[in-house]
């Protein structure tokens, strides 16, 4: 028989039952959402019975676009995201590479513009700094990279790839780096980072994760390694996404993925310049970035997905990317039916270059936008990154997440981790509180956003929210205080956006303290009984 499992005494968020204070799972399921009385008619016939004390209880968060192995050892390398100077880099280095003498130095993180030298580390002051290790320095955003005489000369291809220049790599030398460092994890230390990344994940109170893997990244092994830990063990779930396109769709199938899609890059970003623009950078005269794929084959990829049945999609940044990707989509849709590409739910990632023109083609093609919101946190506002790579007009256009919700275009949220760090209300708060107070979100928008879009996202549509025959995918939170009757933040898209179940997100608020996450029923965090 399925356990069963009761919980009572605290608030359930539900959009059956408003008022919530208990719930009941049995197995993978959510059985019944009520009040205290119905609670009381079930306590006689459930396995076990879980004690609120006021806790909330919401579905539980999907972060859709993470790296599982990238975060780990991100986490377990060289972390650069606090630096302040070139200087200050070249010491960590040189500290680490002392501290493990023989072994890659992986470093993850530096931003060059918050530099007073702005510009990263040369080819000769990396080697000195790391003693003559093998190095490999990611940019904050993992589209650039400076790396050691070491690893060029284990990898010559990369000094010959297109994008290198004195120790920095973009484009397809990056992509060469960046696989040839991952290849260097052996599989036992691959799937440990992977396993210590979904732990730390259900510990934020999130239930499932999608997965972005790719050759450029690593090979097929450690998507088949990710996608095989939950069915071994407690974990959140893992949705697969295969990025190529020439054996994009084989492997995909072969790996039982969702889609050959994610980070199937059309262009690169905008910290690197490397996102495809269709004017200028303007903070580099006549640079407007690269287009990786062109639109003819982009769109037989699209075709090809279409009628497989499996999810295509982008990684698109630049709005000439941006639009690559939606007219590829757009011609499939000429091709094999407008129907069948909306029922292949294709989604295109990141979109931070998007027009109004292509929001509403999306929509009319039932295109999902896999956004991160965070981005905008980091790099937003007139003293930003975006606005010093496209000036403060062009940058004030970014992330326009309330133009999609609008137009009915399905919002997924993710961290793009390690690019963003993992967690499902600070990504929400970032969509409440847009540098631009256009794109903001209403809380309850951006909360849907954060978890049934990423469901809906991998096209699962029996998750996400706590109703009855939903899965039991979901999340317990200590809340730092009362919850609010009132919300500050604007409301765009949704009139019920002070509704009170909902935490304070305001900037500086403590953020809720996750106690249990619970995916498909099965517990995978719990420091509720502690």
């Amino acid at each position: 028989m399925p356990e069963s499992v009761l919980l009572r005494g605290g608030a359930v968020y539900s959009p059956d039952e408003p008022s919530a204070t208990a719930m009941l799972v049995v197995g993978e399921r959510v059985a019944w959402v009520g009040d205290e009385a119905g609670a009381r008619i079930h306590l006689g016939s459930v396995g076990s019975v879980v004690e609120l004390d006021g806790a909330l209880v919401t579905p539980a968060f999907v972060d859709s676009h993470v790296h599982l192995t990238e975060t780990g050892l991100a986490s377990d390398g060289l972390d650069l995201t606090t630096c302040a100077s070139l200087a200050e880099c070249l010491d960590l280095v040189a500290s680490f590479a002392s501290s493990r003498p023989g072994l890659p130095v992986l470093g993850h993180g530096w931003d060059e513009r918050l530099w007073p030298e702005a510009r990263p580390p040369t080819l000769a002051e990396l080697d000195r700094a790391g003693a003559g290790a093998v190095a490999y320095l990611a940019r904050i955003d993992v589209h650039s990279a400076v790396v050691s005489t070491a690893l060029l000369d284990a990898e010559p291809a990369i000094a010959r790839a297109d994008g290198y220049a004195d120790g920095l790599v973009r484009r397809d030398a990056h992509h060469l780096a960046r696989r040839a460092t991952r290849d260097r994890v052996t599989p036992g230390r691959r799937r440990e980072l992977q396993r210590q990344t979904l732990h730390r994940a259900a510990a934020l109170g999130i239930g499932a994760v999608h997965e972005m893997g790719a050759p450029h990244i690593a090979g097929p092994d450690d998507l088949r390694s990710t996608l095989g830990l939950p069915v071994e063990e407690a974990v959140p779930d893992v949705v697969g996404y295969w990025g190529a396109i020439d054996d994009g769709l084989g492997t995909a199938a072969d790996l039982g993925c969702a889609g050959a899609a994610g980070d199937l890059n059309l262009d690169g970003s905008l910290g690197s310049r490397t996102a495809a623009l269709s004017d200028p950078y303007w903070d580099a005269s006549g640079e407007r970035g690269s287009l990786y794929l062109d639109l003819e084959r982009a769109a037989e990829h699209v075709v090809a997905c279409t009628r497989a049945g499996i999810q295509a999609g982008f990684h698109c940044i630049g709005d000439e990317a941006v639009r690559t990707g939606v007219t590829a989509i757009g011609m499939a849709a000429e091709r094999c039916g407008i129907a069948e590409v909306i029922a292949a739910r294709h989604r295109l990632e990141h979109l931070e270059m998007i027009t109004a023109d292509l929001v509403a083609e999306m929509a009319r093609l039932g295109v999902t936008a896999s956004v991160q919101p965070r981005f905008d946190e980091l790099w937003g506002g007139d003293e930003g990154m975006y606005a010093a790579r496209l000036g403060r007009a062009r940058a004030r256009t970014l992330n326009p997440f309330a133009a999609l919700a609008e137009a009915g275009v399905t919002l997924a949220f993710g961290s793009d981790s390690p690019v963003t760090p993992l967690g499902g209300w600070q990504a929400v708060r970032a969509a409440v509180y847009h540098h631009t107070p256009m794109h903001r979100l209403s809380v309850r928008a951006a909360f849907s956003a954060a978890t049934r879009g990423g469901w809906r996202a991998a096209g699962i549509d029996d998750a996400g929210v706590l109703c009855p025959g939903m899965l039991a995918s979901y999340a317990v939170w200590e809340m730092p205080g009362d919850i609010p009757t009132h919300r500050a933040a604007a409301s765009r898209t949704d009139p019920f956006s002070g509704e009170r179940r909902l935490p304070d997100l305001s900037p500086g608020a403590d953020l809720p303290t996750c106690r249990r996450t619970v995916a498909r029923g099965r517990t995978v965090y719990d420091r509720l009984s502690r």
